[in-house]
């Protein structure tokens, strides 16, 4: 049993073309608060970031904001927050949000929610840290991303166990179901081997 008491969402600064995009996000902020789960995420009040935390902060929630000073002098910071962490470069960012986080959720976003995704994840496989990482599939959002990590793995690029590391659904309940039960596989590490 994995104690999840604060989980990390990258998402959008967009809301993106969809309304359900939208809808996911405010489910997902339910689902984390009906659970007293702390959410971490990039402290932007536009976008999908924008709609987890004010649907988080409306239902009595905690969110804790991290962004860098660049982005929170350019006036995209929320203001309401329960926390708000100003750090000097995006590094420092990513390593705050991992530090607070118990477990990590992709949402729909772009370039840099996939980024942070791939960045956590392949955290995860080197064994540098033994969290849930997980995409939330918001009407078949990362249909193709899951196609082509399925190749990468057909392909030998990387191995079975480490492609389950990142969990996929597409209801944010049932994910999370999944991260209280969460038991970290034992990886198989390899050096220029691919034992599948």
């Amino acid at each position: 049993m994995t104690t999840i008491n604060s989980i990390c969402i990258y998402c959008g600064s967009s809301p993106g073309r969809l309304e359900a995009y939208s809808t996911a996000a405010s489910a997902l902020a339910q689902a984390l608060v009906s659970r007293n789960i702390k959410l971490v995420y990039g402290g932007a009040g536009i976008g999908l970031m924008g709609r987890v935390a004010d649907e988080v902060l409306k239902l009595g929630g905690q969110a804790i904001g991290i962004i860098p000073k660049a982005l929170a002098n350019k006036e995209v910071a929320h203001k309401n927050l329960t926390e708000l962490h100003v750090t000097d470069s995006m590094h420092e960012r990513k390593m705050l949000m991992a530090e607070l986080s118990d477990g990590f959720i992709a949402l729909p976003g772009g370039i840099g929610t996939l980024e942070e995704l791939f960045e956590i994840w392949t955290w995860a496989q080197l064994g540098f840290h033994n969290k849930p990482c997980g995409l939330l599939n918001v009407e078949g959002y990362y249909d193709l991303l899951i196609g082509f990590l399925d190749h990468v793995a057909a392909e030998q690029f990387f191995k079975k166990d480490h492609h389950a590391l990142l969990l996929v659904e597409t209801n944010p309940d049932v994910l999370l179901d999944r991260y209280a039960t969460y038991q970290p596989p034992e990886l198989k590490h390899w050096l220029g081997k691919n034992e599948t």
